[in-house]
């Protein structure tokens, strides 16, 4: 049996789909059936289930990233502690666990992909609960996969690529940042291949975001030439924009020691989303 936490997320629906595809048992919990910042509530509920969880699948997360400036203890309890909690309860019974951190874990200083060896730079509340939480789990657990990936977007629920496209259709110009560059990931893509990581049992840290690089302008442009969008897109800089948390300029991962350990290579960021727009399309939302 698998249960997932934060299951009514973009990366959450994505797994409960696939685990539908296969006709695998699961438990999908939200912050409603399952508080994950209380370590004694996950105890009891994996205990009145009866039944054997061979996996925890964390997508819960604080993802807020200008909130969380304000809202520190909370961001820490869901992105820090939470994942170490639930490493621990995973190590009570036995199971495998996977949770999530972010390529925001990075300055941007380095101008080339990063890797797994290189040292996280938080530059924010939000990422520096973050880095926290990958190192809590991999130091409470050894049979737990902490996956850093970027930019997430899936059919399940907000992100850039539908804010661009709710943008377009109100609005003749846009201007969208070019100098923020890593990689989007399509959310579907995130729970496949990290699921066929799981298999592999090689336990530890890895990167997986989809392949190439962009900038969020490269993006918006992509998503805005697929659904043939008239309008003028300019190209603006971060800080044309006031927020409270500062971000990296540069955080594409890399995703090689993930490739080699799977011997596949990850789909294309833009083949990621033709395939979101295409689940836009069949829902009737574009």
């Amino acid at each position: 049996m698998i249960l997932i936490t934060g299951a009514n997320g973009q990366l959450g629906h994505d797994f409960q789909r696939i685990f539908k595809e296969r006709n695998l048992d699961f438990i999908a919990t939200d912050y409603k059936e399952l508080d994950i910042t209380n370590i004694d509530a996950v105890r009891e509920f994996v205990k009145d289930k009866n039944i054997n969880i061979n996996l925890i699948i964390n997508c819960a997360a604080y993802n807020n990233v200008d909130k969380a400036e304000e809202e520190k203890e909370m961001c820490y309890k869901l992105n820090a502690v939470a994942p170490r909690d639930l490493a621990l309860v995973a190590k009570e019974i036995g199971a495998d666990y996977i949770t999530y951190s972010t390529d925001f874990v990075f300055d941007g200083s380095k101008n080339t992909p990063y890797t797994e060896e290189d040292i996280p730079k938080p530059l924010s509340v939000y990422s520096q609960a973050k880095a926290e939480g990958e190192k809590l789990v991999l130091e409470a657990y050894t049979r737990s996969f902490v996956i850093r990936t970027s930019w997430v977007f899936g059919i399940a629920n907000n992100n850039f690529n539908r804010q661009v496209i709710n943008w377009s259709k109100s609005r003749d110009t846009l201007g969208i940042v070019d100098d923020q560059v890593s990689v989007p990931t399509y959310s579907y893509d995130l729970a496949l291949y990290s699921l066929k990581l799981l298999e592999t049992k090689k336990y530890g840290l890895y990167h997986l975001s989809n392949s190439g690089v962009a900038s969020k302008y490269d993006q918006a442009k992509y998503v805005l030439d697929s659904i043939g969008w008239k309008g003028t897109l300019n190209r603006a800089k971060s800080s044309d924009f006031i927020l409270p948390a500062k971000r990296a300029e540069y955080s594409k991962l890399d995703n090689s020691k993930l490739e080699t350990v799977i011997g596949e290579k990850i789909p294309t960021w833009e083949s990621g989303i033709d395939r979101f727009l295409n689940e836009m399309r069949e829902k009737g939302e574009l």
